[in-house]
């Protein structure tokens, strides 16, 4: 563990073992000046985001709630990649279920004793009815996380829903391997497996619960009792904050709350939409996500 500068937090490289074989490639970051760790708080990513992205609020929220803070990238990509993405055979139930478990268990027992909480962005924020630890977690809190559908965009939204899981993506994904990432507007390709089983869940009633007990394992729904906080983002097109709230049926046990950040929670900032809301650029709105 190193310190890079005074007042600046303390970062370290780890790597996560999964149960079933791959390795992930994680940031450690802990509050700065030497302080202890109040909080263990792991994030996960979105789809087709890179960890590092989430690297200056890890930072920020390190200092902020005193916390041990983890991010990571999921099997086939970014620093977790082991070769071309065309190759891999990895898919969101890998990524939800298989690395977000193996992320908590590795905090877990990397800080016995410390609260525990996790926040998930998008992707992020499904996996925790899977995982056995979830007990544990004191506070779940998701950020443009829900159960999408492609008919429950905004109106003006759906043709770009319709063309990207109906057309550009399958003929992208057949000619090429896998997923070319700029389809997304981001960059990250994605293997082809992730991409199928992702079209399933947003194009069929019941998003990835039709996947229970065949392609994903049978969750249990009980196992979160603590709190559970709904973050949308008010001109989030891909999971609107109504189908944010949908999200509350995951979670029968827990208390969950819900909240909409809007854009003017960003000053200077005039769209925040699904994937900005971690940028720097959205700093001021950081604080919405952590308090309440």
């Amino acid at each position: 563990m190193t310190q890079q500068a005074s007042g600046m937090p303390m970062e370290d490289m780890v790597t996560i073992q999964c149960a079933d074989g791959p390795v992930l490639a994680g940031r450690l970051f802990l509050p700065p000046d030497g302080a202890r760790a109040e909080l263990a708080l792991v994030l996960h990513g979105a789809t087709g985001v890179p960890r590092d992205y989430y690297a200056r609020f890890a930072a920020w929220l390190a200092g902020y709630r005193r916390a041990a803070v983890l991010i990571y990238d999921y099997r086939d990509c970014g620093h977790s990649a082991r070769g071309h993405v065309r190759h891999a055979r990895s898919d969101m139930g890998d990524w939800a279920v298989r690395d977000q478990g193996a992320a908590l268990d590795w905090l877990v027992a990397r800080f016995p004793g410390l609260p525990l909480e996790v926040m998930g962005h998008s992707l992020g924020g499904m996996g925790l009815p899977f995982h056995e630890k979830a007990g544990l977690v004191r506070r779940l809190t998701t950020v443009a996380t829900g159960p999408a559908h492609w008919t429950r965009h905004p109106r003006h939204f759906i043709g770009k829903a319709m063309a990207f899981w109906f057309l550009l993506g399958p003929v992208a994904t057949l000619t090429l391997g896998y997923m070319p990432g700029r389809i997304l507007g981001q960059g990250a390709d994605l293997p082809a497996r992730a991409f199928w089983q992702w079209r399933r869940w947003c194009i069929r009633r019941g998003f990835y619960r039709n996947d229970w007990g065949r392609a994903l394992p049978q969750p249990d729904l009980s196992r979160m009792k603590g709190e559970v906080r709904l973050i949308a983002i008010e001109d989030d097109e891909m999971i609107p904050p109504a189908v944010v709230r949908d999200h509350a049926a995951f979670f029968p046990a827990a208390r969950v709350t819900h909240r909409t950040i809007p854009v003017t929670a960003a000053a200077g900032v005039t769209a925040i939409g699904h994937l900005r809301i971690f940028s720097e650029r959205c700093k001021e709105a950081w604080p919405l996500l952590v308090e309440g």
